[in-house]
């Protein structure tokens, strides 16, 4: 593979005019869904291998078994369809198996992130309007501690050995769903019980982080769902002799839509584990034949960092689809695991009604747009210093010159029936209309405003520049200033919380730095404020930077000015003020030095 392939425009879009029959598959009132995909996989590939964990080994027929037993036990316990059934269960078997129960009903999969509890947790429940919850073991502690709760919500657990809840927690979380569907039958349920539903209806709200306040529940359709894995399948060529590694986080969409759908779309199998591994990553691609997964840059980083073995290269591995591989990290990663990879480098997100993909190679590019008349993304003037769009004399945005950076909009198509292009936006329609700009390019239309920067080369390759506002990307996960800044703003003597992301060299995303003023004559207490950051907040979204300021930057409007701030970063030539960097093995916060600062990126 080398730096700079030489591919037409014309052979990158021969490959992806592949998706064009996909997206007309599904209109919105096509009789056919996600439970469909799994029935008629259970036929077809009923014994091949499905679902992997550990030395459980599931095949295509099974998991459409047990999910009929979970549907049935479910029903008993009155979900019915349209019914928003949210659950919180990490990485393993029972969340496919849960998740699939309740396709078969017809309910809506609310996908909760199993690290937050507190306020995130309720909120998370609150606005999916989810009347059952089902509990994993391993979460349940979160659940307990977490006050606000509607106490109307009626709870199933999902036992966990691995993870065993304190003694007698579970009694508060109803009854063992695992055990009472083992009790029920296994044939496909009645297809009555989602008698009507269609493709365009909803099947899952995942969420993601906007610029501001808590997470957003983004709605995805039956048909979105199934357009993912068949595109995939056909883009990333995948057949049902390949093995999907399955260890980011079933919450997000990248494992639980693209993944799995692409996966179930082919017949192949699927590799589950709780959460990455930078010890077993290998060998566990090596022990399951695992052929494909899917990686944020940062993991990249981290098995790069491993010592190298004799045996680096041999191995199974040979397509990988992600997000912030740098071409400093692509080229080491060929260099030392072998040039045998397809890497399907993109951009776009859950809710986007428009992305990019990399089907060329092109090494630190997220996407090529080869004619611009074939895709409904554009890339817009955006002043990153006033925090506005450029307009034309007529009012109208402009696009972007070669290599400028800009805003990446989606086009939204208008039409009942056509799934494609269409924004499907969040629970919230206050949160959906915020996302939507209108009269862009002409009056009535109208686009979805990604809130991410692109350029895009002379040769159509684009290329990831940052993200707009105030959310940063941290270990894979998505952060809110807002949400950090609440959970801090409480601390004893802060005067003033500001909270922002900063670039680290060597490393993908931002990581959180929170800027306090403190009270005259109250002093910065690390060790508390270390212990209150680490409860109130999932590790990622914990600041790991502190700078003690004397006031705030504010501007004329009385805003909390960031940009200054995040351009200097923690770097100690631009920054005089005293810096700390938190250190996860002493729980405290300890002065910013190059060995602390180096000892916490190692966490």
């Amino acid at each position: 593979m080398s730096v700079l392939n030489v591919v037409s425009r014309e052979q990158t879009q021969e490959k992806l005019d592949r998706r064009a029959p996909v997206v007309m598959r599904y209109l919105a009132s096509t009789p056919y869904t996600m439970t469909d995909r799994l029935e008629e996989g259970a036929t077809k590939h009923a014994q091949r291998p499905f679902l992997l964990e550990g030395d459980l080994r599931y095949t295509y027929a099974q998991v459409n078994a047990k999910a009929n037993q979970v549907a049935r036990a479910l029903q008993a316990a009155g979900v019915r369809k349209g019914d928003v059934v949210a659950m919180a269960i990490e990485n393993r078997i029972a969340f496919f198996l849960a998740w699939f129960g309740i396709t078969k009903l017809g309910g809506v999969a609310a996908f909760i992130n199993t690290n937050v509890s507190g306020k995130p947790l309720s909120h998370a429940i609150s606005v999916t309007h989810a009347r059952h919850v089902i509990v994993g073991e391993e979460c349940a502690p979160r659940f307990a501690e977490t006050e606000g709760l509607d106490p109307e919500l009626a709870y199933l657990h999902w036992p966990d050995p691995e993870r065993p809840a304190p003694a007698g927690m579970l009694a508060q979380f109803g009854a063992d769903l695992q055990a009472a569907a083992l009790q029920e039958d296994g044939s496909n349920v009645p297809a009555s019980w989602r008698e009507a539903l269609l493709a365009g209806d909803t099947a899952q709200y995942i969420f993601t982080s906007g610029t501001t306040g808590l997470p957003k529940a983004a709605v995805v359709s039956h048909a979105r769902w199934l357009v993912a894995g068949d595109a995939m399948k056909e883009l990333w060529e995948i057949s049902e002799n390949d093995c999907f590694y399955c260890f980011l986080p079933l919450y997000h969409g990248a494992a639980s839509m693209s993944a799995t759908s692409t996966a179930m779309s082919a017949g192949a199998s699927l590799v589950v584990r709780r959460k990455f591994s930078r010890s077993e990553f290998w060998s566990d691609v090596r022990r399951y034949g695992i052929t494909t997964c899917q990686y944020v840059g940062e993991i990249c980083r981290f098995l790069l960092s491993r010592d190298p073995e004799t045996n680096d290269k041999q191995h199974t591995l040979r397509k990988m689809a992600g997000t912030g591989l740098t071409p400093e990290i692509w080229n080491q990663w060929v260099e030392r695991f072998g040039d045998v990879f397809q890497i399907y480098e993109g951009w776009g997100g859950t809710e986007s009604n428009t992305n990019t993909i990399n089907v060329d190679n092109r090494i630190g590019s997220c996407g090529r747009v080869p004619f611009w008349e074939k895709t409904n993304l554009r890339i817009v003037k955006y002043d990153q210093e006033k925090g506005e769009y450029i307009r034309d004399a007529n009012g109208y945005l402009q696009t972007v010159g070669i290599n400028e950076a800009g805003e990446a909009l989606g086009r939204m198509v208008d039409h009942p029936e056509v799934m494609a292009g269409r924004f499907e936006g969040y629970t919230s329609t206050e949160a959906s209309e915020k996302k939507i700009l209108r009269n862009v390019f002409e009056q009535g239309d109208a686009w979805w405003s990604s809130g991410d920067l692109l350029r895009c080369d002379e040769d159509g390759y684009c290329w990831f520049v940052d993200r707009i506002g105030d959310t940063y990307r941290w270990k894979s996960e998505n952060v809110s200033t807002m949400e950090v800044t609440d959970a801090l703003a409480e601390f004893p003597g802060a005067d003033a919380t500001t909270v922002y992301g900063v670039q680290v060299p060597g490393h993908e995303g931002r990581a959180g730095m929170v800027a306090l003023v403190m009270i005259a004559g109250v002093g910065f207490d690390p060790q508390a404020f270390y212990e209150m950051a680490l409860a109130r907040l999932p590790r990622y979204a914990a600041p790991l930077f502190v700078r003690l300021m004397d006031a705030p930057d504010i501007t004329g409007n009385y805003k909390l000015r960031k940009v200054d701030l995040q351009k200097q970063g923690f770097d100690p030539e631009q920054v005089k003020d005293v810096m700390f960097v938190r250190d996860d093995r002493q729980k405290t916060f300890v002065p910013l030095t190059p060995a602390s600062v180096q000892e916490a990126l190692r966490g």
